[in-house]
């Protein structure tokens, strides 16, 4: 990843004023030391979007194919993620830690190069699978944001457009009303308390445009299914979703 001599300068005094740890075996230096990021099992390969026994897929004609035929009527056109987030507490730990106290910002470089390298391994980072493309995070609702500082989608699709350089849009997909925990929610009361939840500004910078949707844990899938669907009905060419890790 490129960084600018300003951002070097400042890395340094941020890492002499409070140093990084390694959140595996505590190594100073670092979020993520190299011993700790070889134990994981960075994904090789794409699946479809089920949720149950989800197929592994392969490339076909030489473009990337995102569904199977149970899961082809979703809106979602794929999906990309770096980690299954069930295996390894070490994943579990670097994406909670980036997102609830003490709110560990910048993890997002660390947490989107794992990303990077799942795109490296699958052959998904050709040059015309980004052209014609913006990256959008899953927006956070305003109490979440205030509280937090950040949100953590955002910030993982800043460091991603570094490297992909491709431009990110976060002032197009809104969330309009506070949702409940989906982590508390069956499958079919995901989908319910999401109805209405997020909604379009500015369509005409997404029209006829290829979506990839940015968000730390698909899980279910709801979420970035419901975003797909208000971003498709604003004019958006295709949605693919980004994520860092899958549940299930």
């Amino acid at each position: 990843m490129w960084i600018s001599a300003k951002q070097e300068v400042e890395h340094f005094l941020l890492e002499l004023l409070f140093p990084s740890f390694c959140l595996g075996c505590k190594k100073e230096g670092t979020f993520l030391c190299h011993d700790c990021r070889a134990t994981l099992d960075i994904a090789e390969y794409n699946y479809c979007l089920c949720n149950k026994n989800p197929t592994r897929l392969v490339l076909a004609a030489g473009r990337p194919k995102g569904k199977c035929s149970r899961c082809n009527d979703k809106k979602l056109a794929g999906l990309y993620f770096a980690l299954p987030y069930q295996e390894k507490l070490l994943t579990r730990k670097l994406i909670y830690q980036c997102k609830y106290p003490p709110y560990i910002k910048s993890l997002a470089p660390t947490l989107a190069s794992l990303i990077i390298e799942h795109l490296v391994l699958t052959k998904q980072n050709t040059e015309s699978i980004w052209q014609n493309t913006v990256l959008i995070p899953v927006p956070l609702e305003k109490k979440k944001l205030k509280s937090r500082g950040y949100n953590q989608a955002e910030e993982l699709a800043k460091e991603l457009a570094k490297v992909l350089q491709v431009p990110v849009v976060s002032d197009v997909l809104v969330k309009t009303k506070s949702t409940l925990p989906q982590m508390k929610l069956s499958a079919a009361e995901r989908q319910e308390n999401l109805i209405g939840a997020f909604a379009i500004k500015n369509a005409l910078d997404i029209k006829c445009k290829k979506i990839f949707l940015v968000d730390d844990v698909y899980t279910t899938g709801s979420t970035m299914e419901e975003c797909a669907r208000v971003l498709k009905e604003s004019g958006a060419k295709s949605v693919w979703g980004i994520a860092i890790a899958r549940e299930g």
